[in-house]
């Protein structure tokens, strides 16, 4: 069997394992995605029913919530919990939404 592959590039704002179109593996179970940000991108407030989603700063400073956080820092928004984002320097960030459930982001 072929190894698969895929550029994050060819992926939609990042996403690459989900229940959605591109990804690389197709599943309801989680979203897995790798997110680039400009300083200055900003995120509406919004919140998920269902799902949790975890963050993980890879790169730069983000800020959600009114706080701010940096390289390594990982941060737990569970279902009903609110929260926007802006990225405060260019960033990079891990996001993974468990279970993965289409539209299930609800803007505030």
């Amino acid at each position: 069997m072929p190894v698969k592959t895929a550029k994050i590039k060819d992926m939609t704002k990042g996403w690459f394992v989900g229940n959605f179109e591109p990804t690389l593996y197709k599943t309801n179970d989680v979203e897995v995605a790798v997110k680039s940000y400009s300083a200055g991108t900003y995120e509406n407030r919004h919140y998920h029913k269902i799902a949790t989603e975890i963050t993980v700063v890879i790169n730069g400073t983000v800020e959600m919530n009114g706080v701010p956080y940096t390289r390594g820092d990982i941060i737990i928004m569970e279902p009903g919990e609110a929260t926007d984002f802006l990225a405060l320097t260019d960033a990079e960030n891990v996001v993974v939404k468990l279970p993965g459930v289409n539209n299930d982001k609800y803007e505030i």
